[in-house]
C-alpha cells in the first residue's frame, strides 16, 4: 500500500476555496482504480503543546493507493488536471510525501 501526505498552503484567506475545490474532485478521485481512501483534514482548534498547527491556510491531504501504479494514474487523469488548474492560482506551497509501510 502507498501512503500520501500532501501539505497545502494556500495564499492567505484561499483555504476554504481551495478546500471547496477539493471536496468537488473527492468523488471522481474515490471512483478510481486502486485509490483506498483519499480525505483533506485541519488543526483540531487548541489541541495544546504536543500540536504543531499547521495554521489557518493550510491543510493536509490523506491518500492510501493500493500502489504505486494507482497513485501515478491518479496523478495523470483528467479530473486531476483540471483541479490543478483551478487551484494553482490559489495556492503558496504544496509538499507532496509518497509513502509505504516499513
Amino acid at each position: 500500500m502507498i501512503h500520501v501526505l500532501a501539505t497545502i498552503t494556500t495564499l492567505p484567506g484561499k483555504r476554504e476555496e481551495v478546500l471547496s475545490l477539493f471536496r468537488k474532485n473527492v468523488p471522481a478521485v474515490l471512483a478510481e482504480t486502486g485509490c483506498l481512501g483519499y480525505e483533506a483534514v485541519i488543526d483540531v482548534c487548541d489541541y495544546g503543546k504536543i500540536q504543531t498547527p499547521l495554521g489557518p491556510d493550510t491543510f493536509v491531504v490523506i491518500e492510501r493507493w493500493e500502489n504505486a501504479a494507482a497513485l501515478k494514474a491518479h496523478a495523470t487523469s483528467p479530473h486531476m488536471a483540471e483541479y490543478g488548474r483551478a487551484s494553482g492560482p490559489l495556492l503558496a506551497t504544496r509538499v507532496i510525501n509518497v509513502l509505504e509501510a516499513c
